[in-house]
């Protein structure tokens, strides 16, 4: 078999740097079809089609290397223990950090995503129920203004994260980004907490999506039986992840053109009907935001809008997930980075202050849906229904059909990849890991569209509970998340200092530096503080008397995620014993990509930006 892809890593215990020439590479398998020795009579379609599917022989050489295991003499390193630091286990429990650092470095999955896909993956990879749905209820909670500065405010916190997830992505595109960060930068179980609180965000995401999407059909006829379409969708679904990452890529690579091009036209409509009324009443302007008003119910309206404006934005850290099956990290992954300032600005903050601009918060049609995934209550369907259009609600909702599929396409791609590389890191069932021919973590795949099923509860009474249910078990997850990411950052910035390494050994760094990390994780934060009071102390109706178990199952809906992290840190802490990984003992060598001439391509570039002109530089810096 003839390597076609490289993973380049750096052999434990190198402590140099890359630009001081110490790395190795080890060749991955191929990802081609090529098929082993099969009888004569078993040379067909059907049986090359089997064969894909199958463990590829290489990974177990891979997984016998010394370089990515111990010693082999039964010693291991507990958390926090240098690289040089080992124990006698005696069969005692212990957690093989360097064995999972090298096995995530080392991962099988195919690298076949290119720039386009991360750039749209990135500009609009998570548009779905969270902007075209959920923002109706913050927009009635909150009132106009409040969203508005709201998803402002998320929008600044989110870019100064992802501007330090693609510093880390860059230098380590590892698999399970996410989780592989926190167990290697902070806590081997912190770690375990995060991938697994991730997983399960997006596990459950999947089913209601399905559900929005069958939900979304009854706009145009409520007597279908939605079990038809949640088979249909979650078919569709399904198929495009067994196409592996490149089907993933070029399904959401034309889902994010469809979302784009229906943000955009959204935007102009929402122009001309704000300046040319409705057919009831003239001019509209800012009217709505004199009466009703900007604001509803006060600083906590203000501050219930938060979480709801994390959770439309959540997603977008999938462009750090996806760099370990990228094919050029390097060139693809900052450009995509940088797309998120244009999804922030345009596809976000324009269109929201439209809607505020359309609908006012007292809008009885805001209040109409069933459930988080019921597309009847969209603001964005209610203010192109207000200006008399009879075709265009029609194409909203087929956008948010589209939009439901691409984020129920995303939360499996998310789950498997996140759960494949728990296990590759002994922190998830072994089976989890299994990665075939073509480099698809194919259990993971199948174990998380099995939750798909949970969608058939839409005919079930009480489906709206069970479902907020579910959701509140990860509610949260995006914000420990982002918060994490951002601490990995500034402790990696710590230990690259610490061992006297250059910021020009850096392939790509964030833009807002550790400052940057260091505002999105005091805004992580804050977003959580407020997120518990208004849990403690829910938004009512005047006059209204909540009794104790009100409160509690207030609590519970919006902070289960916090217990639920817990129970996960401190169970693996418990188990394992592991400590805080510190400074002088991080590994920020294995796992990088050898960029080979680093330093003479970046004065290549360097050249070239010479010669061009101010405003392709400007425009450059940005996106």
């Amino acid at each position: 078999m003839v390597p076609d892809h490289d993973i380049e890593l750096n052999a434990l215990g190198h402590t140099m740097s890359l630009a001081e020439g110490t790395t190795y590479t080890v060749r991955g398998p191929s990802r081609s079809p090529v098929v082993t020795q099969q009888p004569a009579g078993f040379k067909n379609a059907c049986g090359r089609f089997v064969d894909t599917f199958r463990r590829d022989e290489s990974s177990a050489g891979l997984k016998n290397d010394p370089s990515f295991h111990d010693n082999g003499g039964g010693h291991s390193v507990r958390g926090g223990l240098s690289s040089n630091e080992s124990r006698e286990h005696h069969g005692a429990r212990y957690f093989d950090l360097r064995g999972a650092t090298a096995k995530t470095a080392s991962s099988l999955l195919a690298r076949e995503l290119k720039g386009r896909h991360l750039q749209m993956i990135a500009i609009g990879g998570s548009i779905g129920t969270g902007l075209f749905v959920a923002s109706g209820k913050a927009l009635s909670d909150g009132g106009p203004a409040s969203v508005l500065l709201a998803y402002l405010f998320v929008g600044v916190m989110l870019y100064c994260t992802v501007q330090a997830l693609g510093e880390l992505a860059v230098i380590f595109p590892v698999a399970g980004s996410f989780s592989a960060f926190s167990t290697r930068f902070l806590d081997p179980s912190w770690g375990f907490a995060m991938g697994w609180n991730y997983a399960l965000q997006w596990i459950i995401v999947l089913p209601l999506e399905i559900l929005a999407g069958a939900m979304t059909i009854g706009y145009w006829n409520a007597e279908l039986n939605k079990a038809i379409f949640i088979t249909m969708f979650l078919i569709v679904i399904i198929v495009i992840n067994l196409f592996g990452v490149k089907g993933y890529g070029e399904a959401e690579f034309v889902f994010a053109i469809i979302k784009v091009t229906a943000v955009i036209g959204f935007i102009l409509l929402g122009i001309v009907i704000n300046i040319g009324g409705t057919p009831t009443e003239g001019y509209i302007g800012g009217k709505y935001w004199q009466s009703p008003g900007g604001f509803h119910n006060g600083f906590k309206g203000f501050c219930s809008v938060f979480v709801t404006a994390a959770f439309a934005y959540a997603g977008t850290e999938l462009v750090g997930l996806a760099a370990a099956e990228t094919a050029n990290p390097r060139k693809s992954l900052p450009t995509a980075i940088k797309q998120v300032f244009w999804r922030i600005s345009l596809f976000y903050i324009v269109s929201l202050t439209l809607v505020g601009l359309l609908v006012p918060y007292n809008d009885p049609r805001l209040l109409g849906g069933n459930s988080v995934a019921d597309a009847s209550a969209s603001p964005f369907v209610i203010a192109i229904e207000s200006a008399g259009a009879t075709v265009l609600p029609s194409i909203m909702n087929g956008v948010i059909l589209v939009s439901v599929i691409s984020v129920g396409n995303s939360a499996v791609f998310g789950s498997s990849r996140t759960l494949a590389a728990l296990a590759e890191q002994g922190q998830a069932p072994r089976i989890l890991a299994y990665v075939d021919r073509r480099g698809r973590p194919l259990v993971a795949i199948l174990i998380t569209s099995a939750f798909g099923l949970l969608a058939y509860l839409a005919d079930v009474p009480g489906q709206s509970d069970i479902f907020n249910w579910l959701l509140a078990i990860s509610g949260l997850s995006t914000i420990f998340t982002w918060a994490s990411t951002c601490l990995a950052h500034i402790r990696l910035r710590q230990a690259w200092a610490h061992n006297n390494r250059s910021l020009s050994d850096m392939a790509f760094r964030a833009q807002g530096g550790v400052i940057g990390s260091y505002i999105g994780l005091g805004c992580n934060c804050l977003i959580l503080v407020a997120q518990v009071w208004i849990s403690v102390d829910p938004i009512r109706k005047p006059d209204t008397v909540l009794s104790p178990m009100d409160y509690a199952q207030s609590f519970f809906l919006q902070c289960l995620a916090i217990p639920v992290v817990l129970v996960f840190f401190l169970g693996h802490k418990l188990w394992y014993q592991t400590t805080i990984v510190k400074i002088e003992d991080m590994d920020i060598d294995t796992g990088r990509r050898d960029f080979g001439r680093l330093g003479i391509i970046k004065a290549q570039e360097e050249e070239e930006r010479q010669a061009w002109p101010q405003w392709k530089r400007i425009y450059r810096v940005i996106c």
